[in-house]
């Protein structure tokens, strides 16, 4: 009797072993994470460069603290971090997510002004990530901005993902980037800056970028319907530059260490939507280094 009901245990327990294998368990939380550094590599000319930066820096800081919140984690690095495999990643994220998934997505690279298309700025000019692939110039039949993510094309697969998630979900997006800085010309020593982000405008009319100066840090996004709530985090206002940071002698984006900073230690720094984001604000606000940089945060929640 005993022999004959541990052999019924031990097949109930292989049969669960079985289906366990079948549908491992799920995570709920995602985060893709784009870091590039290098950019040099890409453009044939000097013109088109980017200025290397130390976004990969970001996500290997980054990473392990989400993990420890329990996100699987994606990751686009330097020559991976091209405008397809961002774009496709984006896309993945809002086929597997989940109602009440949450949704983490983080870009370290630079930024660009990118001329308005659609009419939809008042000052004529889009906001957009620079991937591995993007170059800096317009060239009529070369490069016409194919490769820019642009704040209008983001926004719509973050709606994609929101709408996947729902109203219990929530989805951050944090931009460790700047559209009005201009990149270190004296290279990267003791002494320098390191700026992510150009103050040369993408226009293929030949319109030069004049940024227009607001002080507002703080803006209210409508909640949409059916959607998940969500906050995009920027290093700086649209006419500030966004200065690296160095901390034990290496470079980080500003706005990436804090959130680090903020979410390191804590246990359960996800389940207040809006704490820990007004946390990562007020460390950006104590460092006297940032003094002409202000956070700013877009958001469904008031914060």
């Amino acid at each position: 009797m005993t022999v004959r009901y541990n052999i019924v245990i031990l097949l109930t327990l292989l049969m669960s072993l079985s289906v366990s294998a079948q549908h491992p368990l799920r995570t709920h939380r995602h985060a893709l994470l784009v870091g590039i550094s290098n950019y040099s590599q890409f453009a044939q000319k000097s013109c088109d460069k980017w200025k290397d930066i130390h976004g990969v820096n970001d996500v290997m800081l980054i990473q392990d603290d989400l993990i420890k919140h329990h996100f699987g984690i994606t990751k686009l690095l330097n020559a991976d971090a091209t405008y397809h495999n961002i774009t496709n990643e984006l896309k993945k994220l809002s086929q597997y997510s989940q109602t009440g998934d949450i949704v983490y997505i983080h870009f370290s690279t630079h930024g660009q002004p990118f001329e308005d298309i659609d009419g939809d700025e008042e000052d004529g000019w889009d906001e957009a990530i620079v991937p591995y692939d993007a170059l800096k110039k317009f060239q009529k039949g070369i490069y016409e901005g194919e490769c820019h993510l642009i704040d209008d094309e983001l926004s719509t697969y973050v709606s994609d993902i929101r709408k996947k998630v729902g109203t219990e979900g929530m989805v951050y997006v944090v931009v460790d980037a700047c559209h009005a800085g201009n990149s270190g010309e004296r290279g990267i020593d003791e002494d320098s800056i390191v700026v992510r982000g150009s103050s040369l405008g993408f226009s293929g009319n030949d319109i030069i970028f004049c940024p227009r100066s607001n002080r507002k840090t703080h803006f209210l996004l409508d909640a949409g319907h059916k959607m998940s709530d969500v906050t995009f985090i920027e290093a700086c206002r649209s006419d500030q530059r966004n200065v690296e940071i160095k901390v034990d002698n290496v470079y980080y984006g500003p706005l990436s260490y804090y959130i680090h900073k903020v979410i390191n230690t804590a246990e359960s720094v996800f389940d207040d939507r809006s704490d820990w984001v007004k946390k990562v604000e007020t460390f950006m606000n104590n460092d006297r280094s940032l003094i002409n940089q202000d956070m700013v945060i877009e958001s469904t929640i008031s914060m």
